[in-house]
């Protein structure tokens, strides 16, 4: 009988899954879509791997449907696509490992205690990615699940690069840069021998950029720096959450203007970045096709806070060979790539405006120094790769 992992990559109204298909040492994308407008205006969509929609459905009763029904009609889905193949686990994106979790685990109970305990850490996302795993340990105790976590890749960093300046027992507890967006980093820097031998062996910077945004630098293809830290708010603006920040900026906010950690949280996470300096919108395709002054400001900072990082992450790297651009914006938007580009013309990059246009993958010329790439990451077969090890199967 052959065998497939599904992936599911829970968030705070959708829950998205994938299907992956066992052919000879390969993983093969069968299935993959998802259930949004959880809690408000539910919707359903399954499409093949070549993008035919093959399943929709439209809830209009009015119930508030949340993850437990919407993983009900995904199982319900995935049971009708396995007829005659074995489920062998299911893997799930976790944002959070903390110190504890350095690489993929199969969850049990104990493992999701622990996984509990770093909500703080990661308020937007950690509860939610638990959910799905809480409700299948229920219904279904036998079936594996394996935990991927997008810390685990940057835990390889030295530990100088994972240090803040404050005293050490606060480190020691695990007040630290961990550094996320980690299995869509590990899947370009697996992806990069193929494009360039070069910068897969020497100084790479990633530029995971879509409404989480942040940026990786790779030795080798292993992380040694990042833009985001303790948290995932840290490091780059964007769609809704600020950035880097100065602290004392959280003091005035308690002490002059009166707010608790639930007003602030909500602030920086909710109300800021691209849609807090534009007052338009926190999508990029929006403010770049607006005529609002300060959509184009939102724009200004967000291309600027990426060359300030860039200059960061070069220097850590000793220099730089390669720029890889992947994300929602990374991947689709040329007016970006363009903009970061001729930014990083002082680190040897020189754009090739007609193959950036055309979406690469080389959009660097052929006599630029430092390569510039566009390539599509994919963290639902990196997390198939990892529970179909995890579990030996």
């Amino acid at each position: 009988m052959s065998q497939a992992i599904a992936v599911l990559n829970a968030g705070s109204s959708s829950l998205k899954f994938s299907l992956f298909e066992q052919v000879g040492d390969e993983l093969e994308l069968t299935l993959r879509g998802q259930a949004e407008g959880l809690q408000t205006a539910p919707r359903f969509v399954a499409k093949s791997a070549s993008g035919e929609t093959l399943s929709t459905h439209a809830w209009d009763d009015g119930k508030r449907l949340g993850h437990a029904d919407a993983l009900d009609h995904i199982v319900a889905t995935l049971r009708g696509r396995l007829a005659g193949t074995h489920l062998a686990g299911v893997g799930h994106r976790v944002v959070h490992g903390g110190l504890l979790y350095s690489q993929p685990v199969r969850v049990d109970a104990q493992v999701l205690d622990d996984l509990a305990q770093f909500i703080p850490l990661a308020p937007l996302h950690q509860p939610h990615n638990l959910t799905p795993i809480r409700l299948l340990q229920e219904r279904q105790p036998a079936l594996p699940q394996v935990a991927c976590f997008d810390t685990a890749f940057h835990r390889a960093q030295p530990e100088l690069a994972q240090m803040f300046a404050l005293p050490r027992e606060l480190h020691d507890a695990g007040v630290r840069r961990y550094g996320f967006h980690g299995l869509s980093y590990e899947y370009i820097a697996s992806r990069l021998p193929q494009l360039d031998p070069k910068a897969a062996q020497g100084r790479t910077v990633v530029l995971h950029l879509g409404n989480g945004a942040s940026m990786c630098a790779l030795a080798g293809g292993r992380s040694v720096a990042s833009t985001m830290g303790f948290t995932a708010v840290d490091g780059l603006p964007m769609g809704t959450r600020c950035g880097a920040i100065d602290p004392g900026v959280i003091l005035y906010l308690m002490d002059q203007r009166g707010m608790d950690a639930r007003a602030i949280e909500k602030l920086i996470y909710n109300q800021s970045g691209l849609l807090g300096v534009s007052g338009v919108s926190s999508d990029m395709r929006t403010l770049l096709a607006s005529k609002e002054p300060r959509a184009a400001l939102a724009v200004d900072l967000y291309v600027y806070r990426i060359g300030r990082e860039l200059g960061s992450l070069a220097a850590a790297l000793g220099g730089l060979d390669a720029l890889v651009f992947t994300g929602g914006i990374g991947e689709n938007s040329a007016e970006i790539r363009a903009r970061v580009c001729r930014h990083a013309a002082w680190l040897g990059v020189a754009l090739d405006e007609v193959a950036n246009q055309a979406g690469g993958p080389r959009i660097s010329t052929a006599a630029s120094a430092t390569t510039a790439w566009v390539l599509p990451t994919n963290e639902e077969l990196m997390i198939a790769r990892h529970t179909r090890r995890v579990l030996g199967s």
